[in-house]
């Protein structure tokens, strides 16, 4: 029988066969353990040898339900992604375009669970099989921009833009280390600016002024929402455009 393909996995198509014992493992259990190692150790340090012995079983085994690694690791994406937040429940101002806050949402938990699962940033890149979850990440943010006036790609545009920005500055954070962001890049700033003061005054003086060293969930909300400001000056001239002319 053929390996099953990583959209088969990862969609469930693949037919399981009816008869015979009761599999051992569980393609779910076997994922989990494999999110668990990564989350631990990193994604370097997972082999299917250490996932086989984590689980208690032979390597070989795991082949009947997983081909290899790039199979592995594309089922551990979607389920390190999880389900999407519900943006449709939150509260809205009504003086805000309805899309804002629930994409303001979308982009800051996306950036939460980027940084619970460093490993999947590497993974979230290029052209690859992209599973359910991930897909209900977009479904909702398609659907949040629903009424906005945007085009298609205009719409999946700006989820790619929102989550370039999250994926992007999780790896900033991350790259940092365990000490806190905030503090390592202030200390290196302080650093950098006794060195530079007499070659780069302009920027030097910019670094020392309070809230220069904003980073973190500041960056990231300061990038959320220009992105959206951009986002609703584009959609309110559109809007202008099409708005026809009173008495004409």
């Amino acid at each position: 029988m053929a390996q099953p393909s990583t959209v088969e996995l990862l969609w469930g198509t693949r037919q399981r066969p009816k008869r015979g014992p009761k599999p051992a493992l569980t393609l779910e259990g076997i994922v989990a353990e494999a999110v668990a190692i990564a989350d631990a150790d990193g994604l370097a340090e997972l082999s299917m040898q250490r996932l086989a012995q984590g689980l208690g079983f032979t390597k070989m085994s795991l082949y009947r339900y997983v081909p290899g690694k790039a199979e592995l690791t594309a089922l551990m994406l979607d389920s390190a992604l999880g389900a999407p937040p519900d943006i449709a429940a939150v509260d809205r101002d009504p003086a805000d375009e309805p899309w804002r806050v629930g994409l303001r949402r979308w982009c800051e938990s996306l950036y939460e669970r980027f940084r619970a699962h460093p490993w999947a940033l590497e993974l979230a890149v290029g052209a690859r099989p992209v599973g359910p979850n991930e897909m209900a990440w977009m479904e909702v943010a398609l659907l949040d921009l629903a009424d906005s006036g945007l085009t298609t790609s205009e719409c999946l545009d700006t989820i790619a833009m929102l989550a370039g920005h999250a994926r992007g500055l999780a790896q900033q954070v991350l790259a940092a280390g365990p000490q806190d962001f905030q503090d390592s890049i202030a200390a290196q700033l302080a650093e950098m600016r006794e060195a530079a003061a007499q070659r780069y005054p302009v920027a030097s003086a910019a670094f020392a002024e309070a809230g220069a060293a904003a980073g973190g969930d500041g960056a990231l909300s300061f990038g959320i929402d220009r992105i959206l400001d951009g986002l609703g000056v584009h959609i309110a001239r559109r809007r202008d455009a099409w708005r026809p002319i009173v008495g004409a």
